[in-house]
């Protein structure tokens, strides 16, 4: 859906593991969006078609402009479940800063999207040291080691 709308966006989280092969699972949509106005509003319009709400929100309030060019966090919730869109992850990289530690993936539609590097994931999850972040590291590391050896 985001392919779809042109939206820049660099998959991060345990999905972008997933499409590289990892043998792990998640519940969420982690990206990380470039934050320029015209961005924004093709993000938002397919937030929109998404039907996208705050998640915890018993008001059902829908993400805005002025949230979405944040650095902030925007925890939503989907028709096709849920989105997290991050102004910026690890300290405060953004989307131009994380440009260079992702990969161009096709998917099936003929869309493209960027994909956060293994490598640079497991460098995020170690810094962050959360148990979850932790737990994952052994399948991350082991599916980076099955992408060197067939290069």
């Amino acid at each position: 859906m985001l392919a779809s709308h042109d939206v820049e966006f660099i998959l991060v989280g345990v999905l972008s593991a997933v499409v590289q092969g990892a043998p792990v699972t998640t519940f969420d949509v982690d990206i990380v969006h470039r934050r320029s106005a015209e961005n924004v509003e093709r993000l938002l319009r397919a937030l929109e078609e998404m039907d996208a709400t705050y998640r915890g929100d018993s008001r059902k309030l829908a993400p805005t402009a002025s949230h979405l060019i944040g650095p902030g966090h925007q925890l939503l919730r989907t028709t096709f479940g849920d989105v997290d869109c991050l102004g910026e992850i690890d300290g405060g990289r953004d989307y131009d800063a994380l440009l260079s530690d992702s990969v161009d993936v096709a998917l099936g539609d003929g869309h493209h999207i960027r994909v956060l590097r293994i490598g640079a994931l497991i460098g995020i999850k170690e810094r962050a040291g959360r148990p979850k972040d932790i737990a994952a590291l052994p399948a991350l590391r082991a599916t980076l080691d099955e992408i060197a050896k067939k290069r």
